[in-house]
């Protein structure tokens, strides 16, 4: 599975797996073995991701950014590297999210399906990523906002 990745200038570079079309089905099937969240960390950890990472089983990655209108802006990740917009790059770090769950015994999370939320003008809110055992909710504002709902 693949989003597309931002490049230079506003363009979307194609993606190389399956598309995200922003249906309902974006990622459902796919299998996510970490969660990480993005920080910025000049002055230690503190406060709430800038971005939240989903690690496929198959390599891959989905990154979710707080835009700088609380929207949330849904791309392919790097996994293990960094975006592009991390300058600079010694002050950013991923790190394990203490507040999730472990995935659950078999090693991953079996995503089921997806749904967006969007504002009045179209873009995502909050996206909400299906999974056998509950849903990661992820809200974009200043930071991202994650949680795991048990289903």
């Amino acid at each position: 599975m693949s989003v597309g990745r931002e490049m230079p200038g506003g363009e979307i570079d194609a993606p190389t797996g399956r598309p995200r079309h922003g249906k309902a089905d974006w990622l459902t099937g796919a299998r996510i073995s970490a969660v990480q969240g993005l920080f910025y960390r000049p002055e230690g950890r503190a406060g709430e991701p800038e971005a939240v990472e989903f690690v496929l089983e198959d390599g891959q990655s989905v990154l979710l950014t707080c835009a700088s209108d609380q929207t949330l802006s849904i791309t392919s990740g790097a996994w293990p590297g960094l975006p592009d917009w991390c300058v600079p790059a010694g002050q950013w770090q991923f790190e394990q999210l203490d507040r999730l769950p472990l995935p659950p015994y078999g090693g991953a999370w079996t995503v089921t399906g997806t749904q967006e939320r969007h504002d009045g003008h179209g873009e995502v809110r909050e996206a909400v990523i299906r999974c056998e055992n509950g849903d990661f909710v992820i809200s974009g504002g200043d930071t991202v906002a994650i949680r795991f709902v048990p289903g």
